[in-house]
């Protein structure tokens, strides 16, 4: 939504930035959210499917791949690619799809453009309907990559890991569940990712509503009525509904919300910045002009341009592409006979400034009410939060039967038996929805709901104490065999995580396979090959998205410190994205693998 010259007073912006930032500033940090218990417990079960009986196994397999959503799908096609087939997906959930399978809220759909989100195009021969596609349709996908690679014959589903521990003397992991399965593989990854786990705003009295109440991303549909695929929630036709939370999830779900209910409760603490999203079906005259590799092809664009980089063509054009343009378009303006990093940041915060003016100025244009439209501005850099985009959010607003409730930074004081309480107001609800989102910042094993034990003894999580410590994002010393697919430490890509996601199977699979010919029976990086690739990322400054200066979030520890461990948590490679998915590529087909050792049965290296 470029526009002309905007008058802005940028000072006075700063001001009213930290204004809004200390006012939502918490002791608590991190510590704010709760862990489903009690009441909630059932928010870590399966709401969809009754698991099937079946006999515990006891097997070994070449591979065990932790996790059947895009990473373990993305892992579990590359090994089939290496010719790799004893490997088993462990999925905590009734089918495949990770958080597409537990994500079934209404509306729900990526807000990153479905041609580079979506993983695997071309290998299974799809093509999204529209630039941004609903939820039915990205888990569509996810089943159809496992069906191109065979992947569900290959998968315990309805089952939940419990503890996996190395041992020694049999070079193997062996891999305990829920179900009494004791597996043992000789090589384990792991891509739980982030956003499954629920988490609640602890809130006092949560337990204490009378009515229904769930988390949005176990939606209750027998309360609600209709179906993920938008048909009306008749359930909600005469009901009061509160929805606590604005954030990514929240703008999706709000919208048929307030088609439907009788009357909704929008309780806001921070209001997201929410850009058009333009959303149409794709154009059949571009997607015949598509050739061989298009889909690596618009993965390199968007990164590239994302990331403040230079192409002919921007082949995505959404959002986060128009802030990188924006601010390059600032440093030609900037550039005299010398260019240094002082243009960059200057570059960024006036285009930063420019934009948000105007995501504010669109509010003023589509919400009527004008207290309304003034509580919905974010008062923020744009990164500083995940960025939302939408094209019916704002207007639901307009209708009478939705009411926004702005807590001024503080969020919900308490709830009761019949609704919740704001600033000292009762508001009356018949059904209390949370849209608070899903542990991130918490350790990586109470993430994954079972923890790591290494050679020696050490858990993963007292390797990690100070922060994760790998080699790329994937080896960390002292857990040979074990490789985990995400995208911290690496590219780091958090505008199209799916991306990261496929380069790390894409290098996962292919050191297998290169242990299994030579004959190494352990993959383990080097302790100086660790502490060399950590060391940059620790000493980085934090950045936009951990910027101390931004308002609270899970970007940046909820506003709290961004020391080492949260540097190690949240950093990427120093050189950007698209410098490591180069560098990556170029790695994995190296000779010698730099920094890993394979070794065979007596320890001696082998394959170099």
């Amino acid at each position: 939504m470029t526009q002309g010259p905007i008058d802005i007073d940028h000072e006075a912006l700063r001001r009213r930035y930290a204004a809004e930032r200390d006012k939502r500033l918490r002791p608590d940090g991190n510590e704010q959210y709760v862990e489903p218990t009690g009441r909630f417990a059932s928010l870590l079960d399966d709401p969809y499917v009754t698991p099937i009986d079946r006999p515990a196994r006891t097997d070994e397999v070449e591979v065990a791949v932790i996790g059947g959503g895009f990473a373990g799908l993305t892992t579990g096609a590359m090994l089939r690619q290496q010719g790799i087939d004893d490997i088993v997906i462990i999925e905590a959930g009734g089918d495949l799809g990770g958080v597409w399978y537990w994500n079934r809220y209404p509306g729900a759909m990526c807000d990153t453009a479905a041609m580079i989100y979506l993983p695997l195009l071309e290998e299974v021969g799809a093509l999204p309907s529209a630039k941004y596609v609903a939820a039915p349709e990205i888990h569509a996908h996810a089943l159809r990559i496992a069906e191109r690679f065979d992947l569900r014959p290959r998968s315990m589903l309805s089952t939940r890991v419990t503890a996996v521990t190395w041992e020694p003397e049999a070079h193997r992991w062996r891999i305990e569940t829920d179900r009494g399965d004791i597996l043992r593989a000789r090589f384990v990854t792991m891509g739980t990712g982030p956003l499954h786990r629920p988490k609640l705003p602890g809130i006092a009295g949560i337990e204490s509503f009378a009515g229904p109440c769930f988390h949005t991303s176990r939606w209750d549909w027998s309360v609600t009525g209709g179906d993920p695929l938008g048909a009306p929630m008749v359930g909600l036709a005469d009901k009061r509904v509160g929805i606590i939370g604005t954030g990514a999830t929240a703008v999706q779900c709000i919208v048929p919300l307030g088609r439907d209910a009788k009357e909704l409760f929008v309780f806001q603490r921070t209001p997201s910045s929410v850009d058009i999203r333009d959303n149409h079906p794709l154009d059949e005259e571009m997607t015949r002009t598509l050739g061989p590799g298009w889909q690596a092809e618009w993965l390199r664009n968007f990164a590239v341009l994302q990331t403040g980089g230079q192409a002919e063509v921007d082949l995505v054009e959404d959002g986060w592409t128009d802030i990188s343009k924006r601010i390059w378009a600032k440093v030609v303006e900037r550039m005299g006979p010398t260019f240094d990093l002082d243009d960059v940041r200057a570059a960024y915060e006036e285009s930063d400034d420019e934009k948000m003016t105007e995501i504010r100025a669109r509010i003023d244009a589509v919400v009527d009410d004008p207290a309304t439209a003034e509580a919905l501005k974010p008062w923020y850099r744009q990164l500083c939060k995940r960025p939302c985009f939408h094209d019916e959010y704002l207007d639901t607003f307009n209708r009478p039967s939705v009411h926004l409730v702005d807590t001024d930074g503080q969020g919900v004081d308490a709830i009761d038996a019949t609704g919740v309480v704001v600033g000292g107001r009762h508001v009356d609800l018949d059904v209390v929805i949370f849209a608070s989102g899903f542990e991130v910042g918490t350790d990586y094993a109470r993430r994954c709901g079972y923890e790591t034990t290494g050679r020696g003894g050490e858990t993963l999580s007292e390797h990690w104490a100070d922060g994760m410590s790998t080699l790329h994002g994937m080896h960390s010393v002292g857990f040979p065999n074990l490789f985990i697919v995400g995208h911290a430490q690496g590219g780091n890509l958090i505008s199209n995580i799916t991306h990261n996601l496929t380069e790390a199977a894409k290098t996962a699979s292919a050191v297998i396979a290169r242990a299994l010919d030579v004959g190494a029976v352990e993959v383990e990086t080097t302790a100086e090959a660790e502490a060399a690739w950590i060391a940059p990322i620790a000493a980085a400054e934090p950045g936009v998205l951990g910027n101390a200066e931004c308002t609270p979030g899970y970007y940046n520890n909820e506003g709290g410190e961004m020391g080492r461990r949260q540097r190690l948590n949240g950093g990427g490679y120093q050189a950007g994205p698209v410098a490591f998915f180069d560098y990556i590529g170029r790695w994995r087909q190296s000779p010698d693998l730099a920094g890993l050792e394979l070794r065979d049965v007596d320890g001696q290296r082998v394959g170099l």
